[in-house]
């Protein structure tokens, strides 16, 4: 026995909890475990919600079991299941750096798992999530091909299919595999992702008998809620309790199980005694499943399996999922940015998803400052008759003060405008056929190239560097009403996410903000080819596209604009107004300011845009 105790004093474990259950205080929760953690000195990361908490961390199996007795004394976490498996030390700095193990990280959220990728919308009641299944029932219902469930359970005529929760470059190194039995692979890049793969594939789910698994079963909790949520036809959704963690503790040789158990923690996989190997290397197909290297897509960041012989010959790679995009590993860039961004994307902690769920509340003080661990990226599309360059420049004041949150990423619109000048207005009897000659125009030189996303009908393409007469003053709303050269700059707007996507969302002001707004509404259409989470719409307007079908946006939108007193002489107040009513209710934000045609960066209006920001940020 006492050896036994000195062994627990040097051996090092990893745990794994997690617990729904309303928190009455998150203060003193946070002050537990922040006391609690640091005196035994454990590692890895904490994720504290009005709703529960999710903990994977890492230290001496003593001070481990110190832990679960404290928290087993409160009576919020009777009935927790305690994960606690013993492994040796983070011994490559590099994973254990990119895993949480290097440091304490103790945060609040606002969900332990963010499920929805549109976060502004609340996400299902765990209430409602789907039954428990033991290992050794979960083993027992793939054996007998689902005869086995109690009354609760499916009858004989139901159809039982196997879907599994994780993403991607977790089921690339093992997964289920059962006779007769169906395995669903959404191939999801992040778990909030899931949420729009069910609702494409719900007929595949009607009626049957969905028994789901993920990593350790926090996942499974929100997804089959999600599920049952639908009504008739999803009222069987089962899910393994404990996750594969527990089925290959139960069943050392994996049973069913096929490959490594993908953990988020330094140990980067776990296996059974079964040595077969279920991942194969992105480049020569070879047989490997060593994600220790941390290759990773070239584009969207993902993890990539990559074997040492491959690493040696290239730096660059293209996910499956990017490669289905038709994303070439030799496109170069042709976007304009302040800072290129390092793209460094975590992997999903089974705690924290990569998605929303970061919530950065004013008054919960002890958030301490964290920084998100990924910045978004937000595509810029200018107004009408500007160009990259010079919104960057008017944007310059935004991006500074959302340097630590994201990165404003700068586009030219395709259509180049020839060099225009208004008539001399200091003679008021000027007119088109006066032989006064108007007021001589700056020389092309000096002015840059302008461009536009839409056009008037007598736009026949074409510019060059020689300076052009208007034919009258110019009208300050002209350009509402034009609306050719939409399919040219969707096309063009295509091909800006394939070379150099992904992005998290856009950012459209004036005609760009009518651009992003329409691009918005064709999302079904364009999934695939442009993809993004969210859209800012500053001093937007609705083009009115005839072959459009009017109906509600469902995508989060934030929307900036000059109310009545802001005297905004390019984009009425109403207009903008009209614009927002085409956005689903439950999911837009609106910031009315009285500056006319600019973005407001001063406060409240730019505590305002970090808060929709911040929902969308990785945790």
């Amino acid at each position: 026995m006492a050896a036994d105790n000195n062994d627990k004093e040097t051996e090092y474990g990893v745990l794994l909890y997690y617990k729904f259950t309303s928190i009455p205080d998150l203060d003193d929760l946070f002050a537990f475990y922040n006391s609690n953690c640091r005196s035994l000195s454990l590692l890895g990361r904490v994720r504290l919600s009005p709703n529960g908490v999710n903990v994977t961390v890492g230290g001496k199996l003593s001070s481990l079991e110190k832990h679960i007795a404290a928290v087993s004394s409160n009576t919020l976490f009777e009935g927790t299941d305690f994960k606690l498996a013993s492994c040796h030390q983070p011994s490559n700095d590099k994973v254990a750096k990119e895993c949480g193990f290097t440091k304490l990280s103790i945060r609040v959220v606002k969900e332990l798992v963010t499920f929805s990728s549109h976060p502004l919308l609340k996400s299902p009641e765990v209430s409602n999530a789907g039954r428990h299944l033991s290992a050794a029932e979960f083993h027992s219902v793939l054996l007998h091909a689902g005869k086995l469930l109690d009354k609760e359970g499916p009858d004989v005529h139901k159809k039982l299919v196997l879907l599994d929760a994780r993403n991607l470059y977790e089921t690339r190194i093992g997964k289920f595999q059962t006779p007769n039995v169906e395995t669903l692979d959404p191939e999801i890049r992040q778990y909030s992702d899931l949420h729009s793969w069910i609702d494409n594939n719900s007929e595949q789910l009607r009626g049957s008998c969905v028994l789901m698994y993920c990593t350790g079963g926090i996942r499974c909790e929100t997804a089959s809620a999600y599920i049952r949520s639908k009504g008739d036809g999803f009222e069987n959704v089962f899910q393994l309790f404990g996750g594969i963690q527990r089925y290959l503790e139960q069943f050392p040789d994996g049973g069913f199980f096929k490959g490594k158990n993908f953990v988020f923690d330094h140990r980067v996989s776990v296996g059974s005694s079964d040595a077969n190997i279920l991942g194969t290397c992105l480049l020569c197909s070879s047989p490997f499943d060593d994600y220790s290297s941390r290759s990773r897509c070239t584009y969207c960041r993902m993890l990539v399996l990559v074997c040492d012989s491959c690493q040696k010959k290239s730096t660059q790679y293209v996910c499956e999922l990017c490669q289905i995009n038709g994303k070439p590993v030799e496109s170069v860039p042709f976007i304009e940015n302040d800072e290129p961004p390092e793209l460094s994307i975590p992997i999903e902690p089974e705690a924290v998803p990569t998605s929303d769920n970061a919530a950065f509340s004013p008054q919960i003080p002890w958030s301490n400052g964290i920084n998100p661990l990924r910045k978004l990226r937000i595509l810029c599309l200018h107004g009408f008759r500007q160009n990259s360059s010079s919104f960057r420049g008017r944007t310059a004041s935004l991006a500074k003060k959302l340097k630590n949150i994201a990165d404003l990423v700068f586009v030219n619109a395709p259509h180049e405008l020839p060099f225009i000048y208004q008539p001399s207005l200091a003679n008021p009897t000027y007119c088109a056929s006066s032989s006064v000659p108007p007021s001589p125009p700056p020389p092309s030189r000096s002015c840059s190239k302008k461009f536009a996303w839409l056009t008037s009908p007598a736009f026949n393409g074409k510019s060059g560097a020689d300076w052009e007469m208007a034919d009258g003053p110019f009208d300050p709303l002209q350009y509402m009403q034009q609306t050719d050269g939409f399919d040219a700059s969707l096309a063009y707007l295509k091909n800006v996410f394939s070379q150099t996507g992904p992005f998290d969302g856009m950012l459209g002001f004036s005609q760009g903000a009518a651009m992003a707004a329409s691009v918005c509404s064709q999302q079904r259409v364009l999934k695939g080819q442009i993809e993004i989470r969210f859209v800012i719409l500053c001093s937007g307007f609705d083009l009115k596209l005839s072959d459009h079908k009017q109906e509600s946006i469902h995508c989060p939108s934030l929307h900036i604009f000059g109310n009545d007193q802001g005297n905004d002489r390019q984009i009425s107040s109403q207009a903008s107004r009209e614009l927002t009513s085409l956005f689903d209710d439950g999911c837009r934000v609106i910031i009315e300011h009285e500056f006319g045609h600019i973005i407001p960066t001063r406060s409240p209006y730019i505590d305002e845009i970090k808060d929709f920001l911040h929902r969308f940020l990785s945790g």
